[in-house]
């Protein structure tokens, strides 16, 4: 926790709603400052490329930066051979090895170009799925470009904008007192944004979120999608008003079908999903036909089979992507971690970028049955239980699952049994599986909901 934060946990609430809005002007500057103008301009015109001009101008762009890696990031200068480097300057991506995360988790510094001394650095953190938070570092112009693309291909698309007021769920602690009575959100009055706590949300604290929501006029959605699911369960439940929404853009989580039919329910208005990683090196984003398209200009995004080569549309892979947006600390080959399809069928909208049938979701999220069968969307185990708030499934063993649930007061015997049979449905009769009500299901540090949790050893 450094100084700015300590100090901020013991300011009361109204100081609290202006340390906000103070941070707010500076970060205000960040991302729409000077350059901004320019780079909208860029993505908006760029959008209408054809297949052709795209693949001109990613490969124009891919060889710039392969050349610099290759010869002004420490990393990739000691790790590449001659050859590797040959084919880096020369633009041969797929020729060059995959990059994990450890790398970058333990030497943040030596992926940073040696060429380049911007005047101000900007150094965010990944939550840390294995507890390890990655650090990825930025200059200004590059998070401005990376607002730009977000405002032309996500908000706009959604029928938004940035400048339009909106509330956030995000990894923020803006509230500090977990025990708080409220209120849980601050105000952002230069952005009129509303932040609103992903650790205070429960059926008891959802009419303050709503009337967060109604005080400042909140016009969209963004952030973590779980979180908005939970709220628009809630808000279902107790039959909860709402101001007059245009969208909800949801970041950071998949969005299921069942959660996008009961948002769209609570917020009466359509819900658009973004895919991303805090180091920006890929982004994609849903048109007005409900396709998630890839922006070519983000990064070059591979989805592989486990001995790398490339897989088939329609075929499960890991998603590996390159930076372009980013090059102060250029990802090469990144492995994400995540399992995505790239889609068969061009989109109805016209756009010449490539299409992602599904993000399956995380490897993380994979369950082991006992004959060694690897299997995601486990989501599935809770569909259609209405009386199950939260659900959490945690691998014990390879024969042992505990199905943690935050019950409504109608849940019974009948719910349980009816989630162990699925859960023996997908990994075997002879699995174990034990249910647990509990109060409530921890998020992690960023306040993100983990539907998975896996303790064997893999």
């Amino acid at each position: 926790m450094d100084l700015a934060e300590r100090i901020y946990r013991h300011f009361p609430t109204w100081a609290q709603h202006g340390a906000v809005s103070i941070y707010g002007i500076g970060w205000y500057w960040r991302r729409f400052g000077p350059g901004f103008r320019r780079y909208l301009d860029e993505y908006a015109r760029r959008e209408h490329f054809t297949a052709r001009e795209w693949e001109r101008w990613q490969s124009r762009r891919l060889r710039e930066v392969l050349a610099a890696a290759a010869d002004h990031v420490p990393h990739y200068r000691k790790q590449w051979d001659r050859e590797a480097r040959k084919a880096a300057r020369e633009g041969r991506l797929t020729e060059l090895p995959l990059l994990g995360k450890q790398a970058l988790r333990a030497q943040p510094e030596s992926f940073v170009r040696t060429d380049r001394a911007p005047r101000a650095r900007l150094v965010f953190h990944t939550s840390g799925s294995t507890g390890t938070p990655v650090a990825s570092i930025w200059t200004v112009g590059e998070l401005r470009r990376s607002m730009a693309l977000r405002e032309v291909r996500s908000a706009r698309w959604a029928g938004v904008s940035f400048k339009r007021a909106r509330a956030t769920f995000s990894g923020r602690i803006v509230e500090p007192d977990p025990q708080s009575p409220g209120p849980f959100y601050r105000f952002n009055l230069v952005e009129r944004q509303v932040y609103l706590s992903p650790f205070h949300l429960s059926a008891t604290t959802a009419p303050r979120y709503v009337e967060a929501l109604r005080r400042h006029r909140s016009e969209w959605l963004t952030g973590y999608a779980v979180s908005f699911y939970l709220l628009a369960k809630f808000i279902l439940e107790q039959g909860l008003v709402l101001p007059p929404l245009k969208a909800v853009v949801t970041t950071s989580e998949k969005v299921t079908p069942e959660m996008r039919r009961v948002m769209e329910r609570a917020y009466r208005c359509r819900v658009y999903e973004e895919y991303s990683t805090v180091e920006n090196i890929l982004f994609a984003s849903e048109c007005a036909h409900g396709r998630l398209h890839v922006s070519p200009d983000a990064g070059v995004v591979e989805i592989v089979r486990p001995d790398g080569t490339a897989c088939e549309a329609g075929e499960v892979g890991e998603v590996v992507a390159t930076s372009l947006l980013r090059d102060y600390q250029p990802s090469v080959r990144l492995r994400l971690g995540d399992l995505a399809v790239w889609d068969p069928e061009p989109c109805p909208c016209g756009r010449a970028m490539a299409v992602l049938q599904e993000v399956v979701g995380r490897i993380e999220d994979v369950v082991v049955a006992p004959d060694g069968r690897r299997m995601v969307r486990f989501h599935g185990v809770f569909v259609d239980l209405p009386h199950v708030r939260e659900g959490q499934i945690v691998q014990e063993a390879a024969d042992r699952i505990r199905i943690k649930v935050v019950a409504t007061p109608e849940f019974g015997p009948r719910d349980a049994a009816e989630m162990i049979a699925r859960v023996r449905q997908r990994l075997g009769p002879t699995v174990r599986v034990e249910v647990e009500t509990v109060d409530a299901i921890p998020r992690t540090a960023a306040g993100k909901f983990q539907a998975v949790v896996s303790l064997i050893d893999r």
